[in-house]
């Protein structure tokens, strides 16, 4: 049976596992081996994800259920994306949307693991929190397939995306392709849905030449907030060290030189001012504070983004 939740469009068999290490076939029926069962439940600022052109300031449910359809050797949270048999407590929906609203949270973010192997719960969690008008947040690596993207486009406010580096990167160390992600940063922007790029560096592997190429690529698509963020030692790449922050700040000037309006740092000291487009001036000192009227006190050019 094909499964149509991300761009592998496994053919999975009765009884075994897609790539993802989650989705089954049982009896007949595609089917998650894990379905609602959440191994995170937090509340974070929405700027963690990183969101910071995106309701600044306020605070998101967060939640994620096990697996992943990459194998990304650097993977930060691997306990949970790379352990696909993790055990986690039943939550129903529901339960999920009136935790947000009792709370006061705007927003729903399906985050630290891959929620497109989970989309059949992240969907009926965010058809229900539509329905009370709370926003849906996804953070995704973006290997979208064409049905997930019908489904998903119509549900989901708010993307980041992961976009983890040049073709044979992909290849190479995520156990995926550079072409479904592009064509789904494609779709998101098309569609007019808020969205923002990550790109983690790693010091040695990620170079200004293939940070100017992703840049290139993000501007082709239209994308206006890039955050690049300095890798720590995780999983299979423990051994390496840290991206330092004079790397960081060198790609940061690559990835300002590529046009991409709104480029920020992430795990990182460096300062994170947001900076008009048209005129150059400061419009924010800090990304936990919204943009007035979401326009450039100066000049008054639109500042993209939702501010409240």
């Amino acid at each position: 049976m094909i499964c149509h939740f991300c761009c592998r469009t496994c053919d999975i068999s009765e009884g075994r596992l897609g790539a993802c290490g989650v989705r089954t076939v049982k009896e007949g029926i595609l089917q998650d081996t894990a379905y609602g069962r959440l191994v995170s439940f937090a509340v974070d600022p929405v700027e963690k994800k990183p969101l910071y052109h995106f309701l600044p300031g306020s605070r998101t449910v967060s939640i994620a259920m096990s697996g992943c359809n990459f194998s990304c050797d650097f993977c930060q949270n691997w306990e949970i994306s790379q352990q696909p048999s993790v055990e986690g407590q039943f939550v129903d929906p529901e339960q999920v949307v009136m935790y947000a609203l009792e709370h006061g949270h705007p927003s729903i973010s399906y985050t630290y693991s891959e929620p497109l192997v989970w989309q059949d719960y992240m969907l009926d969690v965010a058809r229900i929190a539509k329905s009370h008008g709370i926003l849906n947040v996804m953070v995704s690596n973006g290997s979208f397939s064409m049905e997930a993207l019908a489904r998903i486009l119509p549900l989901i406010d708010a993307y980041n995306i992961d976009l983890k580096g040049d073709a044979a990167f992909y290849a190479e160390i995520c156990g995926g392709e550079l072409s479904p992600v592009m064509e789904g940063i494609r779709a998101i922007a098309v569609h007019g849905s808020h969205l923002e790029v990550t790109t983690m560096l790693i010091e040695g592997l990620h170079t200004a030449a293939m940070v100017s190429e992703l840049g290139g690529l993000l501007m082709s698509v239209g994308v206006n907030v890039w955050h690049l963020s300095r890798f720590f030692p995780r999983y299979h790449m423990e051994g390496r060290q840290a991206t330092s922050e004079r790397f960081l700040e060198e790609m940061l000037a690559v990835a300002v030189s590529s046009g991409v309006p709104f480029v920020y740092p992430g795990n990182s000291g460096l300062s994170a001012e947001t900076y008009c487009p048209g005129c150059g001036a400061l419009v924010r000192a800090y990304p936990g504070l919204p943009v007035v009227k979401g326009v450039c006190s100066d000049c008054g050019k639109l500042i993209y983004g939702r501010w409240g």
